[in-house]
């Protein structure tokens, strides 16, 4: 290579002002210092590249001065001559630090990016509930390695340590395998080190929730007022029977769903599980327990507020712990237990399949079936509804039972 005769000396960079465009002071050998009208001055070099015109750009001036700008320029002129770009040179430098960068990227880092990326649809107590496994189980153990690092042997220590646990673990491990699959689609990992350690441990038989017999139901609803809860735990528990929703659903209800005067609760697509929006036609007690919830929990948005703070919903443990305490013989009754006793209650009494299925909110499982299914049953559901409240009544007052089958 010719050796370049340099002109620019620092008087003339500093004393260049800006002009309304962008204009040269050429240094020699293609190196010069862009003028902008910001008054920026920049590094660059214009060359041919097999018989094209290209430019790169080497910094910002006074930053690199003109010493190092011009021994820069010497090591461009020297790719040059062996036939590299310097302008693609430098592309795929940035794409390396770019890739190097979010390889780089912790797991912990990347698992908060996932619950934003992926979870925004879930339910709050899902998120909370997925954050807490990661804070507690993950996290400590491999969330601030880098993603890249991760084996299957680091992944190991931690579902083995929830052996005891097994559904726990699997979900755990299920957790870390999302975490990472999101990872690959983002291009920072190749592969999934939970993935080899699927079925490591084997999840016990899923067991039905159990519910409760007539006998029992009666016991549990007399058993109600008796506990020493609030008010308003009493209440949601008395609706949970009453309109055979799913837990998070009620406690996340907001009194402008309701309908008084119409009996009617209208629950939103994106609280739902199926993620349809889903009717419920109150019965009489329904209604007269939300009037009287109305002085309580009126002036919040919530009809189930935390007794903490109006703002938030009830806590999810809140009845597992109210329904824990109740002694009525049938220690595994949960929450989740109330649908299928309602549900089972009303098919013995001759309610159709059709009709507690749409109480209940499932979603049809045959697909074609459901696209030509738009029934919505409303007047026997009010009266499935108002029967089961009916019911729930005479039971607690001492009525003849059904022997229903127990789970």
């Amino acid at each position: 290579m010719r050796s370049v005769n340099y002109s620019l000396k620092p008087a003339t960079i500093d004393n260049a002002k800006p002009r309304d465009k962008a204009y040269p002071l050429t240094d020699g050998g293609g190196l010069y210092v862009d003028v902008l009208p910001t008054g920026s001055k920049v590094w660059r070099f214009k060359y041919h590249h097999d018989g094209k015109r290209e430019k790169v750009t080497i910094g910002p001036y006074p930053q690199i001065g003109i010493k190092a700008a011009r021994d820069r320029h010497e090591e461009l002129r020297t790719g040059l001559a062996e036939g590299k770009s310097p302008a693609k040179a430098k592309r795929a430098e940035k794409v390396e630090k770019k890739v190097a960068a979010a390889r780089a990227v912790t797991f912990r880092e990347f698992s908060n990016r996932w619950v934003e990326e992926t979870l925004f649809y879930r339910s709050a107590g899902y998120r909370a509930q997925t954050v807490r496994w990661l804070d507690q189980y993950v996290n400590p153990a491999i969330g601030d390695r880098a993603l890249s690092s991760i084996e299957p042997a680091d992944v190991l220590p931690i579902i083995e340590s929830l052996r005891a646990t097994a559904v726990t673990a699997e979900r755990v491990r299920t957790i870390i395998q999302q975490v990472f699959n999101h990872a690959i689609k983002a291009l920072i990992v190749g592969t999934n080190p939970a993935t080899p350690l699927r079925g490591l441990i084997k999840r016990p038989p899923v067991q039905n929730h159990r519910y409760l017999t007539e006998r029992e139901l009666a016991s549990f609803w007399r058993l109600l007022g008796k506990q020493g809860a609030h008010a308003t735990t009493i209440a949601a528990t008395r609706l949970l029977v009453l309109t055979m929703v799913r837990k998070n659903e009620l406690l996340r209800a907001q009194w402008p769903e309701f309908d008084l005067e119409a009996a009617v609760w209208n629950i939103p697509a994106a609280r739902m599980k199926n993620r349809k929006p889903h009717r419920v036609f109150l019965s009489r007690q329904a209604v007269e327990i939300l009037r009287e919830l109305q002085p309580l929990t009126g002036h919040a948005v919530y009809v189930f507020p935390s007794i903490y703070r109006d703002t938030v919903p009830m806590g999810d443990v809140t009845l597992n712990h109210f329904f824990k305490r109740m002694d009525i013989g049938v220690p595994d009754f949960s929450p989740h237990g109330t649908r299928g006793t309602a549900a089972t209650l009303l098919r013995e009494h001759g309610f159709g399949r059709d009709v507690v299925e749409l109480l209940l909110a499932h979603a049809e499982a045959d697909a074609t079936v459901a696209a030509y299914s738009h029934h919505e049953h409303a007047a026997e559901r009010r009266r499935a509804l108002q029967f089961l409240a009916d019911r729930v009544d005479k039971l607690a007052a001492g009525a003849d039972v059904v022997p229903l089958k127990a789970a």
